[in-house]
């Protein structure tokens, strides 16, 4: 056995003893201790506050997509929710994989049920029995609460869902192309923001939804398989009231490097986010905010809105990583869109 074997032998055999909550109060003090910079949000026209210790100010914060790697025998997480001040990407050369090209795949959501010539992708992991495309999406049953009639609360559910298919099962979207579908769904208000964000190279809106970056990636399956949960409560702020839908879901795909089916890997997002529901000038609005996700396994190196996955043969990453590694499955382990690239298990 080789020194690199042997010690990602001996690596595993003693995260296999911690148990998971103890990885999660790990994580939290390595957080805490790595530093200070707090993010910078993107701007937004919803008058939200939040706690002060998040830095929201008014602003909506839709997020961004984490990201995942593979280095020394373990998957590493990325969150580049938007750079902390006077943090910039990483210069230099990428690996081509990385660069992206414009590409314009039509819309369709992906609810085959297709299997790859090298059999089930799904088979094995912990995914294989989860329901597929939007059937996971399951939205608790509509009641009046937060001053909205059943009804109301009922159609706001129903955006909720579109919203959540339009951006993790649009296949366009998925491919890298522009997330129209998403965009026709949101709110007026937040919609023109959308679309203006979509090209920002320091903040790109197109973290809010999953986008393999083109020439990276294609479905090695038209099955995606979907697991999480919606929990209603209420808000009553700056004057507005309503009903706020807590979103936690965990989205895996089955992709490959294009035309090479020998690489084919899952990737596992893990969504989490609200949706406000409530009533404004007489009609329903429904808000997005706080969207943001993680991806297991991308790359860290590359900060432009897409996610890069990080095949068993792509060059390393430039990115170090931090904290003992997380379970990908674990809903209950919500990402913190804090711009860490953080240890993961397998996918």
């Amino acid at each position: 056995m080789s020194h690199g074997d042997d010690l990602d032998e001996r690596f595993n055999e003693l995260i296999s003893q911690i148990d998971k909550e103890e990885q999660r109060t790990m994580r939290a003090a390595a957080k805490r201790a790595a530093g200070t910079a707090r993010p910078e949000r993107l701007p937004a026209y919803v008058p939200e506050r939040r706690p002060a210790r998040r830095n929201t100010r008014g602003r909506l914060v839709l997020g961004a997509v984490a990201a995942l790697i593979v280095a020394g025998g373990v998957i590493v997480t990325y969150r580049p929710e938007v750079l902390a001040p006077g943090v910039a990407a990483l210069s230099g050369a990428v690996p081509e994989e990385t660069t992206p090209v414009v590409v314009e795949p039509p819309e369709e959501l992906v609810t085959g049920d297709l299997r790859t010539n090298q059999g089930d992708p799904f088979a094995g992991s912990q995914a294989e029995k989860w329901a597929a495309g939007i059937d996971g999406f399951v939205m608790p049953k509509a009641k009046a609460m937060g001053g909205l009639s059943k009804k109301d609360v009922a159609k706001g559910l129903e955006r909720t869902r579109d919203l959540l298919a339009a951006a993790h099962l649009d296949r366009k979207t998925l491919l890298g192309g522009t997330p129209d579908a998403f965009a026709r769904l949101l709110d007026r208000a937040q919609r023109g923001w959308f679309r203006d964000g979509l090209d920002d190279k320091e903040r790109s809106t197109r973290t809010t939804v999953t986008s393999f970056a083109p020439k990276t990636a294609e479905l090695a399956t038209d099955v995606i398989k979907v697991r999480g949960r919606t929990t209603l409560g209420t808000f009553e702020e700056d004057g507005l009231r309503g009903v706020q839908a807590k979103l936690n879901y965990l989205v895996v795909y089955a992709v490959q490097r294009p035309g090479q089916p020998a690489t084919v890997e899952r990737i596992v997002i893990h969504f989490t986010g609200a949706t406000r529901l409530q009533r404004l000038d007489g009609r329903l609005a429904v808000w997005v905010t706080d969207w943001g996700a993680s991806a297991t396994p991308a790359r860290c190196d590359v900060v432009d809105g897409f996610v890069h996955p990080f095949y068993d043969d792509s060059p390393p990453d430039k990115v170090d990583t931090s904290g003992p590694p997380t379970d990908p499955y674990d809903l209950d382990d919500e990402p913190a869109h804090d711009g860490s690239c953080e240890a993961s298990q397998g996918t």
